[in-house]
């Protein structure tokens, strides 16, 4: 099998506090890692509002991890993601070469305020 460059947002039900979002997180990144999956970035990017209702909540926290793996290891995340109920959405994509580069670009912070992403020529 191939490996690929996959990226997965996690939306968590928003009743959970700090610390049981953080070990949400930790178990599915240690079931990418069961998997021989590579961990490449996680961010957590906090509560936020849901465009729609999701069984009943407005709110939720969402989550980003981004990871080298088999489509199988992506297959067992996923049925992961369906069994466990603090999980409201899921979206795993797989990246392609473009994708891979602008991630790497903004963990870097070349895409920040006020940073020129290029020099004009004078």
């Amino acid at each position: 099998m191939q490996i690929k460059n996959y990226e997965t947002v996690i939306i968590l039900t928003p009743v959970l506090s700090e610390a049981q979002t953080k070990d949400a997180v930790e178990k599915f990144k240690k079931v990418l890692t069961d998997q021989g999956c590579e961990l490449i970035n996680d961010e957590n990017w906090g509560l936020k509002s849901l465009a729609y209702p999701i069984k009943g909540k407005s709110t939720g926290f969402y989550a980003l991890i981004e990871f080298k793996g088999k489509s199988s290891s992506v297959s067992v995340l996923e049925t992961e993601y369906r069994r466990d109920e603090r999980v409201l959405r899921f979206l795993t994509t797989t990246l392609d070469k473009y994708a891979v580069q602008y991630n790497e670009k903004r963990r870097s912070g070349a895409f920040e305020k006020n940073k020129p992403v290029r020099e004009v020529a004078a």
